[in-house]
């Protein structure tokens, strides 16, 4: 039987996903730790890295969006593979903050260019009535990602972090390239059609799917509407928790808590373990359910979830934490460009998500920041924990505002 090559794609971006997610964005809290305790930086000049990050990839949203949508993915990915793995390459070299920030500049960059957003961006054009389910079967990869952390805090303890960026780097492009050439910018281009069925295929057959939004948006008409600034300002809600933990969860374990590096990556394990568990939960329902309402019930598993972990002084809280936080991030983070997608249409999707990296980057430097610059007042992360998580879960009320526009 022929497999769709829709499906093949989400295989490609979801192990794209896994390097990022387990290489960098989940791991970033263990270089975070090793780099503070080898040079004595302190956690808010490290919490800037994770910052420029976010920065820019703000800044290119726009310019990403527009190549999407003009030239597709293939070609952006491959120059942005092997722009991250020269950027572990550069950190693994390292000595100086300054030296630190380039190769933040250049992971940055690599991971903007062959990340999230131009991967969703070639997704949302070959699925409609199966889009929450590509983005989540996608998004696995960056929850599996978590699985690597202990890993890679092992290869950090055993060969030292140096090794282990330069190891990363490698990975990425041999792994990473080959794959992205497999890219494909729409279903028209090999003579296919959205979610590989016939074009005659009776709407009745798919009566659990999404409606088509009623017509498509342009970038303008898209601002103009209340959804999207109350999409962009939950969903960068959100990011506050979920940056702030990947940076300082493990510091936070390790300093506040008295766990050791290895000990503290397990949590992060566990964390992993349900965010896959919510992922797979949203491939199986979510083009059935309301998407408003699961989105604003995530944002309460935030904020109860970290909560959790800033006063986690038995195990059995942390658990709760990586249940509650680690589900509601599988579950509601591939539903939020699903959103966009079907309020919006496929005209102009990849500048509406370019905008839209304006809000959210909002979420995602601010939540590193306070949580690094409380600790370093404070000595603690409570106080910059709780203030994110409250936050966080006032997000709960955006969700629910924001319906689908006329």
């Amino acid at each position: 039987m022929k497999i769709f090559y829709g499906w093949r794609l989400v295989a490609v971006a979801c192990v794209i996903q896994f390097l990022h997610g387990g290489l960098l964005m989940q791991a970033f809290g263990a270089y975070v730790a090793v780099l503070s305790d080898e040079f004595g930086w302190s956690k808010t000049a490290l919490s800037a890295g994770a910052a420029i990050q976010s920065l820019e990839g703000a800044i290119l949203g726009p310019v990403l969006g527009w190549l999407m949508d003009r030239f597709g993915a293939r070609s952006t990915v491959q120059v942005g593979l092997v722009v991250f793995g020269l950027g572990f390459l550069v950190l693994s070299q390292i000595d100086t903050i300054g030296g630190f920030y380039g190769a933040i500049l250049l992971l940055a960059l690599g991971s903007s260019l062959a990340g999230y957003f131009p991967l969703t961006v070639t997704l949302v054009h070959w699925f409609r009535r199966k889009r929450a389910r590509a983005l989540s079967i996608m998004s696995l990869g960056l929850a599996l990602g978590g699985v690597a952390v202990p890993l890679v805090a092992w290869t950090m303890q055993a060969w030292g972090w140096r090794a282990t960026a330069m190891a990363s780097g490698i990975a990425v492009m041999v792994v990473g390239l080959p794959l992205a050439r497999m890219l494909r910018r729409s279903p028209a281009e090999i003579g296919e059609t959205e979610d590989g069925l016939p074009p005659e295929a009776p709407d009745a057959a798919q009566a659990d799917a999404p409606a088509a939004p009623e017509r498509h948006f342009t970038a303008g008409e898209a601002l103009r509407t209340r959804a999207f600034w109350l999409l962009g300002l939950g969903h960068g809600f959100a990011l506050l928790v979920v940056t702030a933990v990947n940076v300082h969860a493990i510091s936070h374990l390790k300093e506040g808590l008295g766990y050791s590096v290895a000990q503290a990556s397990l949590v992060i394990t566990l964390m992993t373990v349900f965010q896959v568990l919510g992922v797979l939960s949203g491939a199986a329902v979510g083009d059935r359910w309301d998407k408003r309402y699961v989105a604003a019930g995530c944002m309460l598993a935030h904020m109860i979830g970290l909560l959790l972990l800033t006063f986690g002084a038995h195990p059995a809280l942390l658990v709760a934490f990586a249940v509650l936080h680690g589900f509601a991030w599988g579950l509601r983070g591939p539903f939020m460009q699903a959103m966009r997608a079907d309020y919006f249409g496929l005209q102009a999707i990849g500048m509406i998500l370019g905008l839209s990296a304006f809000i959210i980057s909002a979420g995602q430097v601010a939540g590193p920041m306070v949580a690094g610059a409380l600790k370093d007042l404070t000595g603690d992360y409570r106080l910059g924990f709780t203030l994110l998580a409250l936050v966080a879960g006032s997000g709960s009320v955006l969700f629910l505002l924001a319906r689908k526009p006329a």
